[in-house]
């Protein structure tokens, strides 16, 4: 059963949504942007309601200043206190709760990454972290990477070449801010907060996702080394919020194993 309610943040009332179930896991649901805690294309919503029908309480709030809620947004950084918050709400309004999970899309994923672990969150599943900060508009020296190696190594590409059709001045750019060591203070910042979470910490990834690409190539380096269980789990998809057709049966299917591992 879903029902509305509010809590209150440093003096703020904020609106959330349970989806009561008998399970002692729940998941705490963290939106990523400015998005409202029905997340993009309704995705937190069905997701909530799915998982929900599989026994696992879920709860998604608006952080302030956002949708129903209260104050000035803090932003995705100042979100901390919001999570905490939450996550004491979730606790309240379901008492036989053991464990809590928190499940991110985005920035979100990386709010939970850095303020889980402070808001006693028991484990984590992030779905296409923010971990690679680039200027507006640009994606990350990874996401361009494979753009060109896709792009240099298929007959198409070739083929432009070879007719001059190829943007050599985009072409020359791209190689340029590949070359170009990435912004690595929020990953590092990332891993360091993880290293202090109790509970695991799962990773969803969309293949084609330039967020995503970006944050698998973080993920590899040694200072995420012992955090993650397992390789993070990819979904064949170019959207970064799954709204594609098939991608919402693939998710919740991963989101399912990774519960029943954490």
């Amino acid at each position: 059963m879903r029902r509305l309610l509010t809590f209150h943040c440093e003096g703020d009332t904020l609106g959330a949504s349970i989806d009561t179930a008998a399970g002692t896991k729940g998941l705490l649901f963290v939106t990523g942007g400015t998005q409202t805690r029905i997340g993009a294309h309704r995705l937190f919503e069905r997701l909530a309601a799915a998982l929900a029908a599989e026994g696992f309480p879920c709860f998604r709030f608006d952080r302030r200043g956002v949708g129903d809620s209260e104050g000035e947004d803090p932003g995705w950084r100042g979100s901390g206190s919001d999570i905490g918050a939450a996550a004491d709400a979730f606790r309240r309004e379901c008492p036989s709760l053991h464990r809590i999970i928190g499940l991110g899309l985005c920035d979100g994923a990386t709010a939970l990454a850095l303020y889980g672990a402070h808001a006693g969150v028991d484990g984590l599943i992030l779905l296409n972290p923010w971990l690679v900060e680039t200027a507006p508009g640009e994606p990350a020296p990874a996401a361009i990477r494979r753009h060109y190696q896709e792009r240099l190594t298929s007959p198409e590409g070739w083929r432009k070449i070879a007719f001059g059709s190829l943007s050599w001045p985009k072409l020359l750019g791209g190689l340029r801010r590949i070359a170009l060591p990435p912004d690595r203070a929020l990953a590092e910042a990332s891993a360091l907060a993880l290293k202090a979470l109790s509970g695991g910490v799962e990773v969803v990834l969309a293949s084609d996702d330039e967020t995503a690409i970006a944050a698998e190539r973080e993920l590899a380096r040694p200072i995420f080394a012992g955090i993650l269980r397992r390789a993070p789990v990819t979904i064949e998809t170019g959207s970064h919020t799954f709204a594609r057709p098939a991608d919402l049966d693939r998710l919740l299917a991963a989101v399912e194993e990774a519960l029943g591992r954490i």
